[in-house]
Parts: C-alpha cells; sequence; structure tokens
C-alpha cells in the first residue's frame, strides 16, 4: 500500500521547508530511515527521511519549493501501482523554486525582501466631475503640491471637489501606476529575492520581540587590560591556532559565571510565570549567509574557557553550513551577541523570547585613560545588556553588569 511523505516540522517553530535537493530519484528503492531529500528549516538544512518501505513513485514537488508542513511531497510505494487516490490527479500545489542569491556584500548582510503585491486602487467617487478639455486644471493648492511630490499628471484625474475641482482625496484614489511610473526603475537596476525559511523566522520573531516586550538597556565599561595579558599568557601555553582562547571565549565564560551568581537574570517570561533556571545554557549569536543563529552553548557555567572555546568554535562551524540540529539551537537561557569584530565600538541587541536578556559585546578600544591622576593609555571594552522588565528590574540588571565587570577587570578566578 502507496505511503504519503508529507513536509515534516524538522524543527520545533518550523511552519514551512523549502526543499533543497531529492536525494532519491523516482524509481529508486527506500528503506525507512533512508534520506530521501534535503529541507532548509527556518534554523538549518535537514534531512528528511522515509517512512516506508518500497519505491519512490513521485516526486510531488520540485527541487527549490517552499512547502507548508504536513503537506504531501511525494508518495512511496511499489512498482506499477496506482497513487492517484493520494495525489489527486495531480501534484501538491508549491510555491515557486527560490532565485539564486544575490551576492553578498558582508558575512551578516540582511537580503532585500520581495515586494508586496500592488494595492488595489480604491474606487473613485460616484460620477465625479471630469477633467477639462482645456485650459487649466482646477485644484486646491495642496493636492498641486502633493501631486507634484509625487509626479502625478493632474490632468489625468478627475476631481470630486467642488466644481470638479481635485482635492487631495482625490490623489490618493488615483491608480498605482499614475504614481508609479515616475519612480520605476530601470530593468537590471535591482534584484528581487524572495525570503529565505530563516530571514521570515528573524523578521517574525523579532517583530514579537521589539514590540510587546518592555526593553530597557545597560551600559557598563570594562578596563580590558588584565583579560589582554590573560588571553595571551593562555594562548602562549595552547597548542596552535585550534587551540586559540579568544575574547569572546571569556567574555562567554565569565557571563556564564555572573549569571550562575545572579540567577535573577537567567530567565525565561512564560506569560502567566517566570521560569527561573538552574542551569546556564548561553545562546551564541554566529551570522550566517542568510541572517543569524544562535547555536547553545549548554551548561556553560560548568565547562572550562578551553571546552567554550572548541565548542564554540564547532557550533559557529555548522552554523554556517546550516548543518546544527534542532537541539544544538533551542533552549538557550541567555544570549550574547559579539560584533566586536566589526569594528563595532557600541549597539544594542534584540532579546531572544523567551530569554529575558542579551549582552551586545562592542569592540576593545585603546584610548587615554586617567590613572592615580595620569593619562596613560588603556583598553576599554563597553558592554550593554538588554533587559525584559516584566523579569528583571534595573537594579537586577546593574548587580548582573558590575558582577561581569569585576570578573573581566580581574579573570584569573574565571580562566580554568
Amino acid at each position: 500500500m502507496a505511503s504519503k511523505v508529507l513536509m515534516e516540522a524538522l524543527s520545533p517553530t518550523m511552519e514551512e521547508g523549502r526543499l533543497v535537493e531529492w536525494k532519491k530519484n523516482e524509481g529508486d528503492a527506500v528503506r525507512p530511515g533512508d534520506v530521501i531529500a534535503e529541507v532548509e528549516t527556518d534554523k538549518a538544512v535537514m534531512e528528511l527521511v522515509a517512512r516506508a518501505e518500497g519505491v519512490l513513485l513521485k516526486q510531488l514537488v520540485p527541487a527549490g519549493a517552499t512547502v507548508a508542513v504536513a503537506k504531501l511531497v511525494g508518495v512511496i510505494g511499489q512498482p506499477g501501482e496506482d497513487i492517484s487516490a493520494l495525489t489527486g490527479g495531480g501534484p501538491a500545489p508549491a510555491a515557486p523554486p527560490r532565485a539564486a542569491p544575490a551576492p553578498a556584500v558582508a558575512q551578516a548582510a540582511q537580503l532585500p525582501s520581495s515586494p508586496a503585491a500592488p494595492p488595489t486602487p480604491a474606487p473613485l467617487p460616484p460620477s465625479p466631475a471630469a477633467p477639462p478639455q482645456g485650459g487649466r486644471t482646477k485644484a486646491s493648492p495642496l493636492a498641486r503640491k502633493v501631486a507634484k511630490e509625487r509626479g502625478l499628471d493632474l490632468g489625468a484625474l478627475a476631481g470630486s471637489g467642488p466644481e470638479g475641482r481635485i482635492v487631495l482625496r482625490d490623489l490618493d484614489r488615483a491608480p498605482a501606476t499614475s504614481a508609479a511610473m515616475p519612480v520605476t526603475a530601470a530593468a537590471g537596476s535591482y534584484q528581487d529575492v524572495p525570503l529565505s525559511q530563516i530571514r521570515k523566522t528573524i523578521a517574525r520573531r523579532l517583530a514579537q520581540s521589539i514590540g510587546p516586550i518592555p526593553t530597557f538597556y545597560l551600559t557598563t565599561e570594562v578596563e580590558m587590560e588584565r583579560t589582554w595579558e590573560a588571553r595571551e599568557e593562555l594562548n602562549r601555553r595552547g597548542s596552535g591556532d585550534a587551540g586559540k582562547i579568544s575574547f569572546n571565549d571569556i567574555i562567554l565564560k565569565a557571563t556564564a559565571a555572573a549569571l550562575k551568581a545572579h540567577p535573577a537574570c537567567n530567565a525565561w517570561w512564560q506569560d502567566d510565570r517566570i521560569r527561573y533556571w538552574n542551569e546556564v545554557h548561553l545562546s551564541v549569536a554566529v551570522a550566517v549567509e542568510d541572517g543569524l543563529i544562535t547555536p547553545v552553548v549548554r551548561n556553560a557555567d560548568r565547562k572550562s574557557l578551553r571546552e567554550i572555546s572548541a565548542e564554540v568554535k564547532d557550533l559557529a562551524g555548522r552554523a554556517r553550513e546550516r548543518r546544527l540540529k534542532p537541539e544544538e539551537y533551542t533552549g538557550g537561557t541567555f544570549s550574547v551577541s559579539n560584533l566586536g569584530m566589526f569594528d563595532i565600538e557600541h549597539f544594542t541587541a534584540i532579546i531572544n523570547p523567551p530569554e529575558a536578556g542579551i549582552l551586545a559585546v562592542g569592540s576593545i578600544v585603546e584610548q587615554a585613560v586617567v590613572r592615580a591622576g595620569a593619562v596613560v593609555p588603556g583598553r576599554r571594552l563597553r558592554l550593554t545588556m538588554s533587559c525584559d522588565h516584566r523579569v528583571i528590574d534595573g537594579a537586577t540588571g546593574a548587580a548582573f553588569l558590575r558582577t561581569l565587570k569585576g570578573m573581566l577587570e580581574n579573570p584569573l578566578a574565571i580562566v580554568y
């Protein structure tokens, strides 16, 4: 008996998937567990496996098509078996394949979204006065000004004001093509690229975050001289480039320790309750081709600095290849986003719900500082914490940052 191949929910937040590539051709034998296709989810490229034994009788969507979860994408059965009852006599509907992405300007560059369909023009008022065939067109001063700004031809419009005068509402009801003509881009001057699954999810989740979440921001400046020296010494004692410790590794280790000391910041907002975590699972922002993903370093407070360093390198590498498993990018309790490598000194990050906080890390800057009444060179780092005020109060967030600052300024307690 023929079996359906459905678009499965391969990640916890997946609502649709793009079938990247068929791994089995029509007529190929398959067994349960065989990989029959690769699917781009909202976070990674995952494997779609067979759930039945037989032959792949039909591929119902082409490679590149986007399909909603639980929709039919193929059929497995026995050679020659009638599958018309499953397919309905034709392939399942699917979105057209994605266009090839435009060349990335930078690693984290955002792609333009495909335009929405132009709105249907609102109907003109009943029986408007026709525009005059000759002479000056009657229009209000405001309508003339706005028409000039929009590039509209008043002579092509019908007025609904007194004695056929064109007023502002007539401009708003003008056909979309009239307004669009002066700003039509030349062919080849742009490229519309449909949203990838990861970009759709980023857009949806950030809109959920920045609107409903009452966010406030706390910034502190850290003296990094001792951390700088500690990192150099650690790397002198290390084993090759693969074992190099980064400043981000040290910040992650310090953040995990500070969260352990301030569990009120290691929490989730759960609508009707607040969940305070006893374990520290750090979400680490990683720029990928289509946007951003946050692989999770689990139990970061229990791991050594070198363990964190090795794990972050592994997770970040597989994140950029879109090969993370769902359990490797979900379940974080607090996030860290570092743009210091892009020479960004200060920024604010958007909270990743249900987490209640995220730390934005800038670059280490050499600048003049005052020590013991003398102006001397020093290295400074700015950290900004975004806090969900429903969970974290100002004093609570400030206490966490003070502890984190102290650890980075005196790093001997956290480097091993």
